[in-house]
């Protein structure tokens, strides 16, 4: 007698379903994919409009994002994507410019000497940032009361007005929790600064793909996963899971299987739909209750170079962050910018007219040269639900791995990874998924004659 592989499906194929998948298949798993898009990658991925490629959204990673890193090496794309040698950040406003750089310095302390050149902060408010940053690497992000609490109550408890919270700690923070400091929960924010700013001075080195997303995530995934074993079946909807005498039945609107586990690496109220009602030690409706944040994004297409830096970040204009894809898009001449609107419930449903006529004018104030050009393509992007919402409470809504039932995982960003919904959280979901899949004790392998 000998025994088979386990049988695995892993439902969505996002960088969790990827991670999950190749961490199985890699274990020796027999293991079928299944997605209901025509490619994989998930929220990050390329498409082609008028010969040029388009990512979706602009997704940069940090160097403390040590497992999103390990999947690209497992893919065989980490050359396809840069690393700041240290953190270098052009920050402007109308008519002012600034640098946030890190130097040699042990952490926190390697920021500060931009932030004593930072020109929208007051010396006192200098001084006071100090105190929050060194208050802020002491907050437990897992106590319950931490995430009970808005990061920006916790910002003007310990002295930070105004003028910080919105050129200093929102720069940072809109982009990496789709929040406000108002909007966002004390123990992500906690999180993001303590892992990113406050610990190691290399944490914050900013990386970003040198290739459209498509060519880095779903098309290199597809290949690895491919040579790993792997089954993956393109346009494939899951509509139906239930649980059978030898697994899970997993149904499509044209056939169903029936696999020995399966990882669900969905959207909440795509998983909440599919699970039993009793999977999570959750009231029914959580995925409604842990909601989701949009993040809108402009592709300007000039006929000229404007902007001679990979990105720039802005303060005191609707503009938050403006990326350089020229040589991404596959463009020969001009330039092609891409501007990335976090936490945009107000924009995500402003017509592509009214969003041109509002923003270019504010994207000229930061790059002067843009009043000179002819703008060829204006473009927009919406994800309507590209996060879940990052709010006080909402760690008491995403489940952990493990569900009530032994063989059915969960995996995706808005699970309990301890991170915010970033590409990190997203590869450390789907890490967790597998390995709680593989050390389960008493896995279901079938015996088959020798």
């Amino acid at each position: 007698m000998t025994g088979e592989p386990r049988r695995v499906g892993v439902v969505g194929g996002g960088l969790a379903g990827i991670t999950a998948a190749l961490r199985l298949a890699d274990a020796g798993c027999d293991v079928t994919l299944l997605e209901s898009r025509a490619r994989l990658g998930g929220l990050t991925h390329s498409f082609r409009r008028d010969g040029l490629w388009i990512d979706n959204g602009q997704h940069v990673f940090l160097r403390c994002c040590t497992a999103y890193q390990a999947l690209l090496t497992r893919i065989g794309v980490r050359h396809l994507v840069a690393l700041q040698p240290r953190l270098d950040v052009a920050v402007r406003a109308p008519g002012v410019q600034a640098r946030l750089r890190r130097d040699d310095l042990p952490a926190p302390l390697h920021l500060a000497r931009s932030v004593l050149r930072y020109p929208w902060l007051t010396s006192a408010d200098r001084v006071r940032f100090a105190g929050a940053a060194l208050a802020l690497k002491k907050v437990d992000p897992l106590a319950p009361a931490s995430d009970q609490q808005t990061f920006g109550d916790w910002l003007r408890t310990h002295g930070q007005g105004t003028a910080a919270i919105e050129t200093l700690w929102d720069l940072i923070g809109v982009a990496t929790l789709n929040a406000h400091a108002d909007d966002a929960s004390l123990a992500l924010a906690a999180t993001v600064f303590q892992l990113g700013l406050l610990t190691d001075r290399g944490a914050s080195d900013i990386g970003f793909s040198t290739v459209p997303l498509q060519q880095l995530h779903g098309d290199a995934a597809t290949r690895a996963l491919e040579l790993a074993g792997a089954a993956i079946r393109l346009r494939c909807k899951v509509t139906e899971l239930g649980q059978v005498p030898d697994g899970w039945r997993v149904s499509t609107p044209d056939s169903s299987e029936t696999f020995d586990d399966v990882v669900l690496a969905v959207p909440p109220a795509a998983a909440e739909a599919l699970l039993p009602s009793d999977a999570v030690r959750l009231e029914p409706g959580w995925s409604q209750r842990l909601g989701s944040s949009p993040i809108v994004n402009l592709h300007v297409v000039v006929d000229r170079q404007v902007m001679h830096e990979p990105f720039v970040a802005g303060v005191r204009t609707p503009v938050q962050w403006v990326f350089d894809r020229t040589k991404h898009a596959g463009l020969t001449s001009g330039q092609c910018l891409a501007v990335s609107l976090s936490a945009a419930d107000d924009l995500v449903d402003v017509p592509a007219a009214e969003m041109r006529q509002r923003f270019l004018p504010v994207l000229a104030d930061l790059l002067p040269g843009l009043n000179s050009v002819t703008v060829q393509q204006f473009l927009v992007t919406r994800e309507r639900h590209a996060t879940f919402r990052p709010a006080p409470g909402s760690a008491s809504l995403r489940p952990a791995s493990a569900t009530a039932y032994p063989g059915l995982l969960l995996a995706g960003a808005w699970t309990d990874t301890g991170w915010p919904a970033t590409m990190e959280g997203a590869v450390r979901s789907g890490d967790a998924a597998a390995l709680a899949l593989l050390n389960d004790p008493a896995p279901r392998t079938r015996e088959v004659a020798a």
